[in-house]
């Protein structure tokens, strides 16, 4: 018996090529951008309303009686601490990026140098912390950094938030270095051959010939990483630092009412995206206008 050859040239299933096609471009841009794309919608943030509104009738339904006070009341009364928690998460989020971003720039650059032992430790390191879970690395720096250092004469403190800031920075600093060599790495070997055609050093050719070119590549990767690591900050509530999770926490532990629990926490996801959404359709934005083109 005759068997019909598979259609596409590639498998005798046709009913999976699309989704296949379309995982597989989609994971395509995810090793390009060196992590997960964000696919925040619209319609998400509609969602997530939606879910505060229901969550907020359903809870006054249940609520006791006896209690005079609504639960938007209780949200927006709740609503400054809250939000000062979650302006907390930006500034740890904030500070993480940019030491993620300086010494991750360098251990990038370190991934394509010359010599193999530079290369080698440089490599190594990029890969052990971004392999790494980023809830351990936080549990490493918070419990084995000291809470203080004493310089003699004085005693520096070490506060919570600042090594919960550290411990973000450590997989941001792996990520980026991926970023800064897979940008590097996409441009063509032939500009590195017509550099030092014209007798450029290598120094000269990658800060004037090389890098100007990766940072619109670098530009789409690394706001999805800081979208990324915006709502990672919300392990650092396990912690102990008062971020928006802790400070809902406490809320809810003031009120005594369980039936607050979905609806502050659904205000919780509403923040968040409302923060978030831009940067993925900023990064979008960027993606399809510096995307290469084969």
């Amino acid at each position: 018996m005759k068997r019909t050859p598979p259609l596409n040239g590639g498998t005798d299933l046709p009913v999976l090529l699309p989704a296949a096609g379309r995982l597989a471009r989609r994971a395509e841009r995810e090793r390009e951008a060196g992590g997960p794309l964000l696919r925040l919608k619209a319609r998400h943030g509609f969602w997530l309303l939606a879910l505060l509104v229901l969550s907020a009738g359903v809870a006054q339904a249940q609520a006791d009686p006896q209690v005079k006070e609504s639960v938007i009341s209780a949200i927006f009364k709740w609503m400054p601490v809250l939000l000062e928690g979650f302006v907390f998460n930006i500034a740890i989020s904030f500070l993480a990026m940019v030491l993620g971003t300086a010494v991750g720039a360098a251990l990038g650059l370190m991934q394509i140098s010359l010599l193999p032992p530079v290369r080698f430790g440089s490599w190594f390191t990029t890969q052990f912390f971004r392999n790494a879970p980023w809830l351990v690395l936080l549990f490493f720096c918070m419990f084995l950094l000291p809470f203080e250092f004493d310089l003699g004469f004085v005693a520096i403190p070490f506060p919570d938030w600042v090594k919960a800031t550290i411990g973000l920075a450590l997989p941001v600093m792996a990520n980026v270095s991926e970023i800064v060599r897979g940008a590097v790495q996409s441009l063509p070997s032939g500009q590195w051959e017509a550099a030092e055609s014209l007798a450029f050093s290598r120094r000269q050719t990658l800060w004037e010939i090389i890098l100007p070119q990766c940072v619109k590549r670098m530009l789409p990767p690394w706001m999805n990483l800081y979208a990324i690591l915006t709502m990672a900050t919300v392990l650092a509530s396990i912690v102990g630092v008062s971020e928006m999770m802790t400070q809902t926490g406490r809320a809810l532990a003031a009120e005594n009412r369980p039936e607050l629990l979905i609806p502050f926490y659904s205000f919780v996801l509403v923040c968040f995206f409302a923060y978030c959404y831009p940067i993925a359709v900023w990064t979008r934005r960027l993606e399809r206008r510096y995307q290469v083109k084969l």
